[in-house]
């Protein structure tokens, strides 16, 4: 009888710039919370940043900023793994082997890549476009279960799910010869397989933060204007000043959510006072329904510091003494790897290498 997959989360962040309000709320905030039921791995995915730009200004600061932000958000390294992607070797040499599972229509159809490599693709790299093998190598190196993703990781989800269901299949004989099958549920049949079917782990709608300049564009940390963001190292009197300066209109707040629409400053700053305070939006309206921005917006200051202003203050105390990041990222690496050269071990036995 073959074994069932132990539930597992995997979840990753780019080294590329700082981090924002915006990735606070829509991923590292959701992460801290998937630990408290989960076993998990926080890998901080700095081979994948050189895909779009190979020369990095600070690219190891960068990564240790990630892993301080990580763990100032209340992620446990000790109890999970916190490390960074390229002291695993495994990464590279999996994404190798589903280089070879894929198929190059699979990858040309992928909207990321067409969206990130624009007009001139015969000039983009060759990991632009391999891009989303090395996701699913990162995935399935440690057989995760389940991934948190937003909706422009959804398709690559499902191509990693294409890569392990044609590895399953393609080597069915050897994975049942080996006795390394697990068994999985795919729809409504039971099967067999190495690599499980990884899910998408969806905890509640991810809220859409916005520029604090323009209400139609998404908070960026490539935007020109620091003013446009809330950094997750700006202090709290950096944070006041950029919620006091941040664009709204002349009207009051409604007394329904539907009225905010056609007011994308309003609704953004309305959304962020929802997701900082763990409420909805119509809790927010009926708070404050009449009133002005001139009320409003210092409320919005003092929730914004409460939550923010810690997170900033660990993150510098982190980022302070390097080492001790270095010390963290050294031990999840250690743990990474000893889950990773299992499965490699296993995928060696399965494929034929010597």
């Amino acid at each position: 009888m073959s074994a069932t997959f132990k539930p597992l989360v995997f979840s990753g962040v780019q080294p590329t710039g700082n981090l924002h309000l915006g990735n606070y709320l829509g991923a590292i905030r959701k992460f801290v919370a998937l630990q408290d039921q989960h076993d998990c791995i926080f890998c901080v995915v700095d081979m994948h940043s050189i895909t779009a730009q190979l020369v990095h200004e600070d690219l190891k600061g960068q990564t240790r900023s990630i892993a301080a932000a990580f763990i100032a958000s209340g992620i446990d390294p000790v109890k999970h793994i916190v490390f960074n992607q390229s002291a695993v070797p495994g990464h590279a040499e999996l994404a190798w082997i589903f280089n070879c599972v894929a198929r190059i229509g699979w990858m040309n159809r992928m909207t990321q890549f067409k969206d990130k490599a624009g007009k001139d693709r015969e000039n983009a790299s060759l990991g632009l476009l391999a891009y989303p093998s090395l996701m699913a190598a990162d995935i399935l190196l440690y057989r995760a279960t389940h991934v948190p993703v937003g909706e422009d990781q959804k398709q690559h989800l499902e191509l990693t799910r294409d890569i392990a269901q044609k590895f399953n299949i393609d080597f069915s004989d050897r994975i049942r010869a080996a006795g390394l099958g697990v068994e999985m549920m795919v729809g409504e049949e039971k099967v067999s397989g190495f690599f499980p079917m990884t899910e998408p782990l969806i905890e509640g709608p991810a809220p859409r933060v916005m520029s604090l300049r323009d209400g139609s564009k998404k908070m960026s940390k490539s935007d020109p204007s620091d003013l446009s963001r809330i950094n997750l190292t700006d202090d709290a009197d950096t944070i006041a000043k950029k919620i006091r300066k941040a664009k709204t209109d002349p009207a009051p707040l409604p007394e329904t959510v539907e009225e905010l629409e056609g007011r994308p400053e309003a609704q953004n700053l309305v959304g962020i006072y929802a997701a900082l305070s763990d409420r909805t939006r119509k809790d927010v309206i009926d708070e404050y329904a009449g009133q002005q921005f001139s009320v409003f917006k210092p409320a919005l200051v003092d929730l914004a510091v409460n939550v923010l202003e810690p997170v900033s203050r660990e993150m510098h105390r982190l980022m302070d003494d390097p080492s001790h990041i270095d010390a963290i990222l050294k031990d999840g690496s250690a743990r990474a790897n000893a889950i990773a050269a299992k499965t490699m071990a296993d995928v060696r036995e399965i494929i034929g290498f010597v």
